[in-house]
Formats: C-alpha cells, structure tokens, sequence
C-alpha cells in the first residue's frame, strides 16, 4: 500500500518537474531545443532539467510539508507500525495453527457428543414408538388366545377394540397391515367354526328329541296326576278341618303345619327341564356371533331351514307304528322334544323364531299328525291299544297345550278315537260271544 501510494507520487512529481522545467526555460530566456544539431543539445537539456527539479522538489517538499504534514505522519507511523503487525501476524498464524491443533480433538470429541445425541434420541423414538405399539401386540395375542380356546364371541370384541382403537394409532406399520389383512379370514373362520357346532347341535337335538319328549309327557303326566290328587285332598281336608276348627288354636295349628310340611316331602321331586337336557350354547354363541358379525338374517334363515326340515322328518312315522304302543309313543316324544326346543328358544332368543314361525310350523304339524293318526289307528283291531293311544293323545295334547300350542283339533280326534275304540271293542266282545 505505502509503496503504490509513492510510486504514485513520484509519477505526479515528475510530470510536475517537466512542466515547470519548461516553464522556467522559457522564463529564462532559453530558447534552445532538445531536438536541435547543437552539440551536447540533450545533455544541456537534462542538466538544466535536473537542476529544476532539485529546485522544485525543494519547493514540492515545502509545499507538501505545510499542506499534508498530517498525511505524512500518517505513513510515517505505518512504516512504523509495518514491522509490530508483521510480528503479530506471525503470532496470530501460530496461534491458529496451535488452536486448530487443539481444536482437532475438540471436534472428535463433539462429533462423538452428536452421534451419542442422535443415537439418543433415536432410542427414545423407539421407546415412545414400542409403548404404542405394545398395546396393539398385546390384543392381538390376546385374539389368539380367544380363537385357540374357542371363545369366539370375545374374539369378535376383540376385533372390534382393535379396528376402532388400537389399529389407527399404528397404521403406518407393516405389522398393523398384515393384522389388518387378517382379521376378515378370522372373522370367517369364527363363522364356519359356529356354524359347525350349531350343525352338531342340530344333529344331537334330533337324536335327543324323544328323550325330551319323554320328560315333558311324563311331567305333564304328574302335573295332571297331582292336580287331580290335590283336588281330592282338598275335599277330604274339607270334612278334616270341621274337627279341626273346634279344637283350640295352637293345636289347630301345630296340626296344618304337620300336614302341610308332609305334603311338601311328599311332593318334592327333582323337576328336569329342558336346559338340563340340553346343552343350548352352541345356539347363543352362534347367534351372538352372526349378530356381532352383522349377518344375522342368514342364520336365522339357516336355523329355520333346517329345523323345518328336521320337522318333516320327526312326523314321518314308522311303516308299523300302529302294531304296537311303543311305536305310537316313539312318534309322540319325538314331536314333543321338537316343540319344547322350539318354544324355549323362542322364550330365550330374540328373534330367532317368532311365534308367527312357531304356529305355523305347529298348524303344519298338527295337519300332519291327524292324518297319521287317522290313517294307522284304522288298523287298530286292539281296543287296548286303542284306549292306550286315546291316553297318549291326551297327554300329547296337555302338554303341548301346558306350551301354549293350540290342541283342540286334537280333542275332536279323541271323539273319533272314542268312536273307534267302541267299534273294536264291540268287535272283540262280539266274537267273544260267537265263541262261548
């Protein structure tokens, strides 16, 4: 910089010498020419020049001294000033290099800070990441756990925490698609696996109708019997509570309840219902699980379907029914055990059957049981045998009628019945006679 700034000057100093050289040439009367023939022309010229100069650089020095003393003292100090910064500019290089030296293990060190940091961070992601997705894999084992011990109704609840709580928090992952993917399939083997049990179901209530029927005849049997019993009681405690009345109160009590009390003992039995029989699970869990599913008209469809088609099977009778009372007590129990199933899932299922579906499967039925009734009873030579199928067609109908289905079509075939078993046993009475 300070050389430039007097290279510079010099430049203006000596095109200022030549103007004021010439100037005082001509001012003193010189009238030569540095360009003329005359001897030593050039050399003349250059010492006069010099010595102008010297005068001028005095003059340029004065002048330069009272107008720009403070630019000279500027560059002055810099000159001074030149040697102290190239000194500290020879500490400030060592001082970087030793800064950058020392900073080389300062960089290893925070690089090892920032991956520690990230690797930090990334851990806590994972953890936070895991804590969500932990719940999602625990409901879901806990599915599994529900289909491999068949419980599959809160398998279907299951599903449904998952697919409205538990999947959208983790959609993103690949995990939560496939389980996603998997749920339709488990639904459909929920399906087949209930719809399985309730074709056993089905299969093992038609092998158990008669046993059923059975139970239902003979408790209508010894509620009729019972009745009649405690009707002829009551006329008999009748005249008893005369003699009892005039006697005095403690006694009169102590004495109606003994009576009462043996009553009871005597009375208490084990009472089998249909439940005991039964085992209706496959059914509830059946239809819980259709309705669960949304599709529960197809079951129901199914279960009406195919119970129909147990009906028809239940009321072909056997070719040689009518020979025997056992063959007319087969046929009864069977159609008993149908309807009592029926009228209990009617009571404990909502919608399963109606009772429009159940009158009309019975008026079916009923049409059906006449006409075989009417049509094997012709056979009927026995008058025993017809006084025994006149008393299993009252039971018949009293217990069908303890269910509340309507049986008076079968009371007006109790007249015909009636009439059929004088006619065999005039029959009988009348050979009787021929013979003796």
């Amino acid at each position: 910089m300070i050389s430039l700034i007097r290279i510079v000057v010099d430049k203006w100093l000596y095109q200022l010498g030549v103007q004021l050289v010439l100037m005082s040439g001509m001012a003193n009367g010189y009238e030569g020419s540095v360009y003329d023939d005359q001897p030593n022309a050039h050399k003349k010229f250059m010492e006069k020049l010099d010595a102008c100069i010297r005068n001028h650089d005095k003059e340029i020095e004065k002048m330069c001294n009272f107008h720009h003393q403070g630019f000279v003292d500027a560059i002055t100090e810099l000159l001074k000033v030149r040697t102290d910064a190239e000194k500290l500019k020879v500490q400030v290089t060592d001082t970087n290099r030793r800064f950058q030296d020392a900073g080389k293990e300062v960089i290893v060190q925070t690089e090892d800070i920032i991956r520690c940091r990230i690797q930090q961070r990334n851990i806590t992601t994972v953890v936070e990441k895991l804590q969500l997705c932990l719940p999602v894999l625990e409901m879901y084992s806990k599915l599994k756990e529900q289909m491999s011990a068949k419980r599959y109704y809160s398998a279907l609840k299951t599903m449904e925490q998952l697919e409205n709580v538990y999947f959208p928090r983790v959609s993103q992952y690949r995990f939560c698609q496939l389980m996603i993917e998997n749920l339709p399939k488990l639904r459909e083997d929920i399906k087949e696996v209930s719809m399985s049990d309730l074709k056993d179901f089905l299969e093992s209530i038609r092998k158990h109708s008669d046993k059923i029927g059975e139970t239902a005849m003979k408790q209508a049997q010894q509620q009729k019997i019972f009745s009649v019993t405690l009707q002829k009681r009551n006329n008999v405690k009748f005249g008893k509570n005369i003699y009892i009345n005039n006697r005095s109160p403690d006694e009169r009590n102590k004495t109606v309840l003994k009576h009462a009390f043996e009553e009871e003992d005597e009375n208490e039995e084990e009472v089998l219902t249909v439940q005991d029989l039964v085992d209706f699970s496959p059914v509830y869990r059946c239809l819980h699980i259709y309705s669960v599913l949304g599709d529960e008209e197809t079951f129901e469809n199914y279960y009406r379907k195919q119970r129909k088609k147990q009906a028809r099977l239940v009321l072909q009778p056997q070719s040689n029914m009518h020979e025997t009372v056992d063959g007319y007590r087969r046929y009864f129990t069977q159609i008993v055990g149908f309807f009592v199933v029926e009228d209990h899932i009617l009571h404990v299922t909502q919608g399963l059957v109606t009772r429009a579906y159940t009158d009309e499967l019975w008026n079916m039925a009923l049409s059906k049981i006449i006409a075989v009734l009417r049509a094997h009873s012709s056979y009927c030579t026995d008058p025993d045998l017809v006084l025994e199928l006149k008393n299993l067609i009252v039971i018949f109908a009293d217990t069908l009628q303890g269910y509340g289905f309507p049986v008076n079509r079968l009371f007006d075939l109790l007249f015909e019945i009636r009439d059929q078993y004088n006619e065999t046993l005039l029959k009988k009475w009348a050979g009787v006679f021929r013979l003796v």
